[in-house]
């Protein structure tokens, strides 16, 4: 009987039928594989909520907009983005304020509208030269004048200007001093609570789109305030400030405190957490691009090398707020203040 020979294009063409006939067997078995698209790559369904698109509106379907929520990075040093433009003031007025906080003078000259919408034109951080040198009352009536002479000559007219005491201020003994010399120059000085910052704050530097799922806080020298919004109310919670090591506080009981009051914010509230204060102010520097309004900050982990009892002391509130939030993005705002916001009531 005579050998049958297969060719060598024989041979090809049945390795070539089993080869099909296998990938269509597997395919019938494996159901993986029918998402396999003509490109070798893989069909996925995405969902886009508003909360893409606007920075903080939600999804009319909440389950679609839980689901599509980005797992929490295990990342620490992950810089998170944020970009919001705040609405510009048309035909505003320029106003002053000056803050006597617990570390010195802080001013802002800001365009305001009759919309509340409002743009800083002109700050001034941190003069503490202004308040230490202030040793008798001429020296404090004299080095208010040019205070104030800077601000009239940049064009804020003298009934515009304002003076806002910080709580934290109120602690200090040459505050009072103060207080009596610019009464004595006809200016109304305003006092304000610790809860009242804390609205203060929130009506200057929390946008309106962020009202339903983010909240404030401000750490100050002398405390800490964390307001939110909940039924159309401002709420504001106090703690302690970055200078707590003055009055022999450890760092475990002020930890353990602003991470229990943090963690009682209600659900949904922690999204994003806009954050003024000094402490923030300089771990702002570290990270800030050009002259950006907002920037996120760091990690508190993430920030090394940074001496100074306040700083650390501010950086232990701000790891208690994290930890005691889970909120991830901590966004500084260079033109906020809680006295903008006093003036947006006025």
């Amino acid at each position: 009987m005579a050998k049958f020979r297969l060719t060598p294009l024989s041979r090809l063409l049945i390795v070539a039928a089993i080869a099909v006939g296998a990938f269509f067997l597997i395919r019938n078995f494996v159901p993986a594989l029918q998402n396999i698209g003509g490109d070798g790559t893989e069909n996925v369904e995405t969902t886009t909520t508003d909360a893409d698109a606007d920075g903080g509106m939600t999804s009319d379907n909440d389950n679609t907009a839980e689901e599509a929520k980005p797992a929490p990075s295990n990342n620490n040093n992950a810089m998170r983005s944020f970009s919001y433009a705040p609405p510009m003031p048309q035909n505003g007025t320029l106003k002053g304020v000056v803050e006597l906080g617990a570390s010195g003078f802080n001013s802002f000259v800001v365009d305001i509208d009759n919309r509340k919408n409002w743009k800083l034109q002109k700050a001034d951080w941190g003069n503490s030269l202004v308040y230490d040198n202030m040793a008798t009352a001429r020296d404090i009536r004299d080095g208010l004048k040019a205070y104030i002479g800077d601000m009239v000559d940049y064009g804020v007219e003298g009934k515009n200007i304002h003076f806002v005491v910080s709580s934290g201020a109120q602690k200090v003994e040459s505050t009072t001093k103060i207080i009596k010399e610019l009464q004595g120059m006809g200016y109304f000085v305003n006092t304000v609570t610790p809860e009242q910052e804390g609205r203060y704050a929130l009506q200057a530097s929390l946008p309106k789109q962020y009202y339903d799922n983010s909240f404030m806080v401000d750490i100050g020298s002398g405390n800490t305030k964390i307001s939110y919004i909940q039924n159309a109310q401002v709420k504001a919670l106090e703690s302690y400030g970055a200078k707590y090591y003055k009055d022999n506080v450890d760092d475990k009981t002020v930890y353990r405190e602003v991470r229990q009051m943090s963690g009682n914010l209600p659900a949904g509230k922690t999204k994003t957490c806009f954050i003024l204060g000094g402490v923030p102010f300089q771990l702002a520097k570290e990270v800030r691009k050009g002259e950006e309004r907002y920037t996120v900050l760091k990690d508190p982990s993430a920030y090394s090398g940074m001496e100074g009892a306040k700083i650390e002391a501010g950086l232990n509130i701000y790891k208690a707020l994290k930890d005691g939030t889970n909120c991830d993005t901590f966004v500084f705002d260079w033109e906020g203040n809680f006295t903008i916001g006093f003036l947006l009531t006025l």
